[in-house]
């Protein structure tokens, strides 16, 4: 498999490192193209204290195996995630701007970001936005719906409790984990739901 990972400048660093880390152990996958917008850049800075450049960042620094990552500086549209003769099987834009959204919704494809959003739509293949806002205007809603019709997948990083996390770790790995399941890759961070015993509520409560 081979996954486009793009990072815009919404809050969640960490999902982002995570997900990286992830792909990149991962035995399906061959191949990341990672893409960070500036302000995405900056956003790893600012969250994690890590200077990333375009060309060739220091993903070691964030504890990322950089052997399957191919990075692509943003405006370079001649990149192969511009064009779906490049055949990626999916893209994940995390975080995902609710401006990176809008572009997408309204097919905006001025840089490598919105072309390759653009790409994975109209080639009917896997494209999964992580969105991380709160709370949601009118007009960001429309587009989550508008995107959703176009065929993409809204994630929103919003962690379930179920699973009783103890961590941001565990937090993270809940987004996470669901992100890997809409790529259809099989993964194990944390335990998926199962009906607990009456027992069990009784104790909880």
């Amino acid at each position: 498999m081979r996954v486009i990972v793009a990072v815009t400048g919404a809050s969640g660093a960490l999902y982002a490192q995570r997900l990286l880390h992830i792909l990149a152990q991962h035995e399906k996958v061959a191949e990341i193209a990672f893409v960070m917008s500036e302000q995405g850049r900056m956003l790893f800075a600012h969250e994690l204290g890590v200077n990333l450049s375009h060309h060739n960042p220091d993903l070691a620094a964030l504890g990322i195996d950089p052997a399957k990552v191919r990075p692509f500086h943003p405006k370079d549209l001649t990149a192969p995630p511009a064009s779906g003769s490049a055949r990626y099987d999916g893209m994940v834009i995390v975080p995902c701007s609710t401006h990176t959204l809008a572009k997408v919704a309204g097919g905006f494809a001025d840089d490598l970001i919105g072309r390759a959003a653009q790409v994975m739509l109209k080639e009917r293949r896997k494209l999964v936005l992580v969105t991380r806002e709160t709370p949601l205007s009118l007009i960001t809603l429309r587009n989550m719906v508008t995107v959703t019709e176009a065929g993409a997948v809204i994630v929103d990083a919003n962690p379930g409790f179920y699973t009783l996390p103890r961590t941001v770790q565990d937090l993270v790995d809940f987004v996470v984990q669901r992100v890997c399941d809409q790529l259809g890759l099989e993964v194990s961070l944390l335990p998926r739901w199962e009906l607990p015993q009456k027992d069990d509520l009784w104790r909880r409560a």
